[in-house]
Parts: C-alpha cells; structure tokens; sequence
C-alpha cells in the first residue's frame, strides 16, 4: 500500500493533535496519570516560542505523527535542538512516517545552524532504540538525568 505523507512546521491549529499525541505516548510509557499539561497550556508556551513542533500528514491532512523540539544550548558544543517528544500513530509507524519526521527534524537543526540534536529513550523501549541505532544514533549510558519539581506556595 502506497501512502503519501507530507512533513510540515506546525502551526497553532495543530496543537489539540499533537496534545493528543503526547497523551498517546505517556500512555504507552506508562505514565498517563503524569500527564498534566492541558491545551491551553501547549498553546500558551507555543505562542510564547516555548518550542516548535514539526507534523506528519497522512492524505486527508489528519496529524498522524509529530516531534516538539526547542533551541537550547550545550556550554560544550554550542547551539543544540532538544527534542521533547517523537510520536507516531500506531497505526502508521512501518510507512516510514517516523524517518520522514526524523529527517525533517535534523534539517531543522540545520536551518537553525545547532551542531547537535540531543533526546532521551527509555531503556525498555526496543523499538525506538532499534530506530536510533538505525539512524547512527548515539545512545548515552553513563548520564543520568536530574530534575526537580517546582511547587507553587
């Protein structure tokens, strides 16, 4: 089956999907209850330039993948694009929907002249370790990662 799937920035209109989507993909790690961002709250920080997102396309224009990614800076490298989240409907994930959005991605990173594009895997996901191999992907072992909660009084 031959399917035509178009990549494009996304724009405001697109964020209840792409919300939809992060939903998905807590769901699948398991993390639903962890999701509390709303709507409005994508909307707000999408508007404020918080971060961009990049959407895949299926033939009748439904959002059927999508990545949210930001500037940000490594005091090592330089400029760097941190991508957020990297979700592809279920559905969709063997018609090269996911490589498309990839590629697309690392050309935005081009076009805002960063020399790395960073992100985070969970260690059980094989399937997305399997595609960053793929993709000559570096996956870091020994970082750990730190965060702390802030709490409004």
């Amino acid at each position: 089956m031959n399917h035509t799937i178009s990549i494009r920035k996304g724009n405001i209109n697109d964020l209840k999907s792409v919300h939809a989507l992060v939903g998905e993909l807590a769901a699948y790690e398991n993390e639903a209850d962890a999701f509390i961002a709303t709507l409005d709250e994508y909307k707000r920080a999408f508007t404020a330039g918080d971060f961009e997102c990049l959407v895949a396309l299926n033939e009748e224009e439904e959002v059927i993948g999508m990545t949210i990614h930001y500037l940000t800076y490594s005091t090592w490298k330089g400029r760097m694009l941190y991508l957020e989240d990297f979700v592809v409907k279920e559905q969709w994930r063997k018609y090269g929907v996911g490589q498309q959005l990839f590629d697309a991605l690392f050309l935005r990173a081009e076009e805002l002249n960063c020399k790395l594009v960073k992100w985070q895997v969970l260690d059980w996901n094989e399937p997305a370790l399997n595609f960053y191999k793929k993709n000559n992907a570096t996956i870091e072992k020994n970082w750990w990662n730190g965060k702390k909660y802030l709490t409004k009084s």
